[in-house]
């Protein structure tokens, strides 16, 4: 299957479990393909045949749009160099979560999350220990004995009602002995931080420096910006001072026909998203929009030196995101 294919049939999956989905981000560069909400779950999804095809890079800027935006970076992929993903199986590549398709599908549209998760050694599972413990007494057994059925120590017995995770081999052997599961699903959606080993989010990219000026005027104006490197915008600029809380997708460039599918994009994004979209262009347009993307000529901003201004115009050209 190709992957402008594999897109597309995430794409319609996603839309049937009533999801709300972006355009495809076709532009570079680009960190990730869709953005997709239902209710307050939003995703960063970017959709690979061959995981192994995600750099530190484009990991990191997807991690850092996802603090940015309240949102769940994904990848959805098809195999590794070496082997095909596993369904019901979550892997991670530079701190984001991996599925492929028939693991999203469970995730999505039957709304059963995986029980395992892939790391350096195996595949394990998350235990719950508090109620392995109850098992365990109620039966009357002690930590040696249980320790003695699984053919480990009386310490990784411990280990595990403390909240280790297991080995999916040992997971077995527990609800064999049991006859139940102690298995606790894997919160993909929470970015699965209980089970992925990842760095703190990486530090932003530096500002391009043709950018400089624009980012300037929005840190004045009250904004705080974060510069991307492989988004298809410039920055997220935030407001969090006594005014209302306004997050806005920003780009900057001459405007050409490049940089008006830039905007659509933009648009389509902050619609999912819930975010205002505004480009800001080197050339006066009498245009004020792009499909609800705010277009402001630099020489606009050049004109204004009232911070409020500045945000007034912002609100005033850029769609205010939908709620529902």
């Amino acid at each position: 299957m190709s992957r402008a294919a594999l897109i597309g049939n995430l794409t319609a999956m996603l839309e049937d479990a009533s999801f709300l989905v972006s355009d495809r981000c076709a532009v570079r560069p680009k960190s990730f393909d869709l953005a997709a909400r239902r209710g307050e779950d939003l995703l960063l999804l970017k959709i690979l045949r061959n995981i192994d095809a995600l750099d530190a890079e484009t990991g990191a800027e997807m991690r850092r749009l996802g603090e940015y935006l309240d949102a769940t970076p994904m990848v959805i992929g098809m195999r590794t160099r070496d082997e095909d993903l596993k369904p019901g199986v979550i892997y991670f590549r530079h701190g984001v979560p991996v599925l492929n398709p028939d693991t999203a599908y469970d995730l999505f549209v039957e709304e059963v999350p995986p029980l395992i998760y892939a790391a350096p050694g195996g595949l394990y599972v998350s235990l719950d220990g508090n109620l392995l413990a109850d098992e365990r007494e109620e039966r009357g057994w002690s930590l040696g004995r249980l320790a003695t059925e699984l053919g480990v120590s009386r310490r990784t017995v411990s280990k595990y009602e403390d909240g280790m995770n297991a080995s999916v081999e040992v997971a077995i052997q527990l609800e064999d002995l049991f006859d139940k599961p102690f298995s606790s699903p894997v919160e993909v959606l929470e970015g699965a931080e209980e089970v992925r080993e990842a760095d703190p989010t990486p530090s932003p990219p530096d500002a391009d420096p043709d950018d400089e000026h624009v980012l300037h005027v929005l840190t004045a104006a009250g904004f705080t910006v974060h510069p991307t490197s492989r988004a298809p915008f410039k920055a997220v600029s935030e407001s969090e001072d006594d005014r209302p809380e306004m997050r806005v997708l920003t780009g900057h460039s001459p405007f050409t026909e490049a940089a008006e599918k830039r905007a659509r994009i933009m648009s389509s994004i902050g619609t999912v998203a819930r975010t205002r979209s505004v480009y800001f262009t080197e050339n006066r347009r009498k245009r004020e929009q792009v499909d609800g993307t705010g277009l402001v000529s630099c020489e606009e901003l050049a004109e204004m030196d009232d911070p409020d201004a500045i945000r007034e115009l912002i609100e005033e050209r850029a769609e205010k995101p939908a709620e529902a």
